[in-house]
């Protein structure tokens, strides 16, 4: 479904963006796309400058992604090292936590880490992606080609009468 994704917004990135490439994260909640911009030296300002100039564009092209996908499109650009997210969705995710889980949140709370168990919670996804990286990565291709391979199998019998 990704590479749907991708292949939707490729095609219609407008050229005067000056685009130099293009990523999507796409989980089943939201969309972020990112646009990799031209490393201009002052990449903050290059980054500001793109949001304001594009918003309008975006925001249509956000909209017909949304339509198209049925999926909340966030957006975000990239110039050399620096990455600003612009847009992004906040989405709860209802969890159970025995004791030993809720003591590690609530300690995190008690040291001034996170305000709230939602937000030590949040600390503690970041801590494992940023800590597992090429693991978590290693997954995810692993996880392509499963969906690769399952779309490219034979289409379910159900409903045909059999």
């Amino acid at each position: 479904m990704t590479a749907q994704i991708h292949d939707w917004f490729a095609e219609r990135i407008p050229a005067d963006w000056g685009a130099q490439g293009l990523e999507i994260m796409a989980d089943q909640d939201e969309i972020l796309v990112v646009i990799d911009l031209p490393d201009r030296g002052s990449d903050l300002a290059g980054i500001r400058l793109f949001r304001e100039s594009t918003r309008d564009e975006r925001m249509a092209l956000a909209k017909a992604g949304e339509d198209v996908f049925g999926l909340k499109v966030s957006w975000g650009a990239r110039a050399a090292d620096v990455l600003v997210v612009f847009t992004t969705s906040s989405i709860p995710v209802m969890t159970r936590l025995r004791l030993p889980e809720r003591r590690v949140l609530d300690t995190l709370i008690s040291a001034g880490v996170a305000r709230s168990r939602s937000e030590a919670l949040a600390w503690c996804v970041r801590l494992v992606g940023e800590n597992e990286k090429d693991w978590i990565s290693r997954l995810r291709d692993a996880l392509g080609r499963v969906e690769e391979v399952r779309e490219s199998g034979p289409r379910s019998r159900r409903g045909a009468g059999g």
